[in-house]
């Protein structure tokens, strides 16, 4: 068992009940959805003994918050790219076709302690953990806390919104210039920019759009959804495509190329970009070779 942190109670003005006393007195986990999933998830000790959401805070308890139980990584072995990374945290590329994380042996997940240093930092965590998702088909940057304050502090940052990240793709149609697709996601606020990069006219009279898009929210699939719905699908999408989306055996052609953010601990800006995929270029060169040859 890991403590992270300890706080014992020297004084209370009113009873409380625990998952109400413990609002802000954990930096840790500073929302109450947060404190009340770590009472649920066994984190909280009262008097070294599990904490209940509804029991009663006294004058002198001890209170501990615990590291969670997680399932050890399995080594996969494959190298990762690896663009950044220092003692905290680390930004990673992950391979199309390969989820983030879940029961299965080859995740992005098992491969971290194969690719990444151990941090020497006093809580670091046992493993490294991804801090948000990419979809299984979609390539790109993914952020890796290596610290358990660190784990904290990016995870409020994802919820405050203060991570950009930009995503480049291929669209089936001709985009012009700029603009927000504002479609709600299973009843919930949905919001993408994009910015067309680059059109390109194939043949048989259709074209494609090389765009950069900028995700607001972070609903599932999001990206792939708004494309769809403004009747530009991303190409090599089988799940939301049109029926007359584009056909391709490379996969998805969307991937994460660019996150921003103020570094936890050194607070400076933190810039992490790559270039968009090989498959994208040859993708994009065969259309125009092929247009060049035909027309």
């Amino acid at each position: 068992m890991i403590i992270i942190a300890t706080h014992n109670v020297l004084s209370i003005s009113e009873r409380q009940r625990l998952s109400d006393y413990l609002i802000g007195k954990f930096e840790e986990i500073p929302t109450r959805k947060g404190i009340k999933k770590a009472i649920l998830n066994n984190q909280v000790l009262v008097n070294d003994k599990l904490g209940i959401t509804a029991q009663w805070v006294n004058l002198g308890d001890n209170i501990q918050l615990i590291e969670k139980k997680s399932t050890p990584p399995q080594d996969f072995d494959i190298d990762l790219e690896i663009p950044f990374e220092d003692d905290f945290l680390a930004v990673v590329v992950k391979p199309a076709g390969i989820p983030v994380s879940g029961n299965l042996f080859k995740t992005l997940y098992n491969a971290l302690g194969e690719n990444l240093k151990q941090s020497s930092q006093q809580d670091k965590l046992r493993w490294p953990l991804p801090i948000h998702r990419l979809d299984t088909a979609t390539s790109g940057l993914v952020i890796i806390a290596k610290t358990h304050s660190v784990r904290v502090e990016l995870g409020r940052m994802l919820e405050h919104k203060t991570i950009q990240k930009r995503y480049r793709a291929i669209l089936q149609g001709t985009l012009i210039g700029k603009g927000i697709i504002e479609s709600p996601i299973r009843e919930k606020t949905a919001v993408s920019k994009f910015e067309v990069v680059e059109n390109i006219t194939t043949l048989k009279d259709t074209s494609l759009t090389l765009v950069d898009f900028y995700p607001i929210t972070g609903r599932t699939h999001q990206l792939r959804i708004h494309a769809s719905s403004i009747g530009h699908p991303i190409v090599g999408d089988k799940l939301y495509k049109e029926d007359t989306a584009m056909k391709t055996d490379k996969g998805l052609f969307l991937c994460a190329v660019e996150v921003q953010f103020i570094h936890p601990v050194t607070q400076e800006l933190l810039k992490v970009e790559i270039a968009q995929p090989a498959k994208f270029e040859s993708y994009l060169e065969r259309e125009k070779r092929r247009v060049k040859k035909y027309s």
